[in-house]
């Protein structure tokens, strides 16, 4: 059975699911995560995602992304994918989301209620070849100038929120030292 996405309102009630490829060329609103995980260096782990992936193939993205199932809690959905897609475990919290929509040259759309979710971990990733191609740590301000640099090489969801991570990060750093 194809993979289902929660169809949701503005206010991120769910209203059913639906097919994740029917809601993603129809560009309806569903739920999804974001998790950003960094390092001791306060460096973000990125992924490439794979080429095969249905959109966005061989784009830099956060550590991982996806969309929790009906009934799933969006921490849980957000640990879950984090092993399956980089094999990693670690405490996760819920910073903020953000709504957005990005239409692709292939025609499909994300429009998205993003929930993200930062962590901290110096474990290095054993990546799932099917969902990632490869990963690199960099710290925020590299991140954030090559994005202005050569855009088309990362996700429109990094792009859009990358801002308020950093800020999330620079409140953290200055409440307590570290990022998560």
């Amino acid at each position: 059975m194809e993979e289902q996405v929660i169809l949701v309102d503005q206010d991120d009630v769910a209203l059913g699911q639906m097919g994740k490829m029917e809601a993603h060329e129809k560009g309806l609103l569903h739920r999804a995560f974001s998790v950003f995980i960094f390092n001791s260096k306060n460096e973000l782990l990125l992924q490439q995602r794979a080429l095969s992936k249905y959109h966005s193939g061989g784009l830099w993205t956060n550590t991982c992304c996806s969309h929790p199932r009906m009934g799933e809690a969006n921490l849980d959905a957000a640990k879950r994918r984090l092993m399956e897609e980089m094999g990693m475990d670690c405490v996760l919290n819920y910073l903020f989301k953000f709504t957005y929509k990005a239409k692709f040259e292939d025609g499909l759309t994300e429009h998205e209620v993003d929930h993200v979710f930062f962590g901290s971990s110096d474990r290095l990733p054993e990546i799932n070849r099917e969902e990632v191609e490869t990963f690199k740590y960099v710290d925020l301000e590299t991140l954030a100038n090559d994005i202005k640099v050569n855009p088309g090489i990362y996700t429109p969801w990094l792009r859009i929120c990358l801002d308020k991570v950093t800020e999330h990060v620079n409140l953290s750093k200055t409440k307590n030292g570290h990022t998560a």
